[in-house]
This record gives structure tokens, C-alpha cells and sequence, in this order.
């Protein structure tokens, strides 16, 4: 029988009742701003690193997975007795946390060739960002600890995340202007009309789909278009900066409109949070 340990970055975002409950490891990316250096997640909170975001002229900058880290997971796990290693990273278009992942798992392999006998890693690109991605960890881990057969957990995490939707809406466009997302002269438009735009990621790349006037107006549109290409039945998860009223008003019409409850809600991590901003909401599922 199968023994897999399922495992991911910090940018997956996942809730850490689940990386508890289901024995899931997380490794960090590490975030750089004013000459000070956090590792996601462990050093700094996604509330604190908004204060920063909001006070710093300089969008803050993030620095992949480090080999160590890879190297001393891929041993522990090995040393625990898994049998297979099931890693699934952050979007290779906008990181080099993949590409890292597969060098360090050479590396390993090379420094330890008896691991090759019994143990396997399996490295997944996501080609996405957040809880696109870990809810697609979250569904594998479940399965694995069901007695699911490695093949099988696989199948079913890639199977998630060719349909897998992230969709994002900046309430200001400060973050999106300084990040390239969206032009210094349509960001200036933009806030001057009230314009929200609704932002997703296909092949891992930003997309703006559709803008609305108003924050009312916005979440509704946001709402919509999950209803009609979200798979019905299938888990998803509300996501938030600081903004909690607007989240409040996301939360209760989704209350009135969904056919099961969130997976989870949780705060925007603080890799994605340099691109959306602090001011935004949104609704990740599977199509």
C-alpha cells in the first residue's frame, strides 16, 4: 500500500487547520520589502504584511522555495517511511519555486541513491496561485489518508486543477497599478469611475474578464460568473483582505445562492496580496 505524504508552498494559502488535520507540510516563500527579509507565513502574518503593503511606495518582492528547504523535506518524509512524496507548487510562469523543486529533488536522489529503491517524488506545476491550488492539496491529502493509491491522488489533483478558477477583485487598484496587473493611466480611470475589475489566471497568466462601477456591483458580478461555471457540488472557498464589510456582503450572498457551504475562508496570502492589495475579495472554485 501507498504511503504518500502530500506537501506545498506557502502561497497555496491553505488554512492551517487542514495542514494540521491532514498532515500536510508547507515550505515558505520568502517575502523582501525595505531591506528586510520574511519567510510567508512563519515570519510575518497576512495581516501585518498589509500595513506594509499600504505604507510602502515600493511593492514588496518575493523570493522562490530555497533548495535547503526542499532537501530537508524531501528527507524527512523519506526518513518517516513514505513511500511517495506528492508536491505541488506555485505557478512556474510566475515563480522559480517549480523549477526549484525539480533540481533539489535531483539533488536529493543524488546524495541519497538507496532512497530510490522505495521512495518517489512527484512534483506538480499548479499553473495557479492560492487555494486554486491548495484546495487541490487539501482533496489529494483526504484521499490519500482514504487509501487512495498514488496514481489515483495524482489523477485527482490534476484533474482539479486543469478546472481550477481563482477569481480576484481589487476594491482599490493601488497594488494592481504598482504590479504591472493593470496601467498607471487605466488604474487612474479606473478609480475615478469606480471601476472594479474581475481578475483571474488562465494558463498562468492574469486576466481581467470584466469591470464593474461600484463595490456593490462588483460582488455581484463576482458571484455570477461563479454561478455559471462553477461544477455544482464541488468545494470552494471565499477569500479576503481587510476589507471585512465587503467580504460580509460576499459572504451572504453566497449564503443565498450556493448549494453547500465554503470549504474555508481565509485571508489572502501575502504573495498574492502584492498583486490584488489588501482591498479585495474573492471566490476560488473548480468549473
Amino acid at each position: 500500500m501507498d504511503k504518500i505524504k502530500l506537501s506545498t508552498d506557502s502561497t497555496a494559502d491553505i488554512p492551517g487547520k487542514f495542514c494540521k488535520e491532514l498532515d500536510i507540510s508547507v515550505l515558505p516563500l520568502t517575502i523582501l520589502t525595505e531591506g528586510r527579509e520574511y519567510r510567508d507565513g512563519v515570519d510575518i502574518s497576512p495581516s501585518e504584511f498589509y500595513k506594509i503593503l499600504e505604507e510602502s511606495p515600493k511593492l514588496p518582492t518575493s523570493a522562490q522555495v530555497a533548495t535547503a528547504a526542499y532537501l530537508a523535506l524531501f528527507e524527512e518524509t523519506w526518513k518517516a517511511g513514505f513511500t511517495h512524496q506528492v508536491h505541488v507548487t506555485i505557478n512556474s510562469k510566475g515563480s522559480g519555486t517549480y523549477q526549484a523543486a525539480v533540481l533539489s529533488r535531483d539533488m536529493f536522489f543524488e546524495e541519497h541513491p538507496e532512497a530510490k529503491e522505495g521512495f518517489a517524488i512527484h512534483l506538480i506545476d499548479s499553473k495557479t496561485y492560492s487555494m486554486s491550488y491548495g484546495t487541490a492539496v487539501v482533496e489529494g491529502a483526504q484521499l490519500a489518508g482514504k487509501g487512495a493509491s498514488v496514481e489515483e491522488v495524482i489523477a485527482h489533483i490534476n484533474d482539479y486543477l486543469k478546472h481550477a478558477r481563482p477569481m480576484f477583485i481589487p476594491l482599490d487598484l493601488k497594488c494592481v497599478k504598482k504590479s504591472g496587473r493593470i496601467s498607471p493611466a487605466a488604474a487612474f480611470v479606473g478609480d475615478a469611475l469606480g471601476l472594479k475589475p474581475l481578475i483571474t489566471f488562465e494558463d498562468g497568466e492574469a486576466k481581467i474578464l470584466s469591470k464593474a462601477r461600484g463595490e456593490d456591483k462588483a460582488i455581484a458580478m463576482l458571484l455570477e460568473r461563479c454561478m455559471q461555471e462553477r461544477r455544482p457540488g464541488t468545494n470552494y472557498t471565499l477569500v479576503h483582505g481587510n476589507n471585512m464589510k465587503a467580504f460580509a456582503k460576499l459572504k451572504k450572498a453566497c449564503q443565498k445562492a450556493m448549494d453547500i457551504p465554503p470549504l474555508a475562508e481565509y485571508e489572502v496570502g501575502c504573495i498574492i496580496g502584492i498583486n490584488t492589495g489588501p482591498n479585495m475579495v474573492g471566490i476560488l472554485y473548480r468549473t
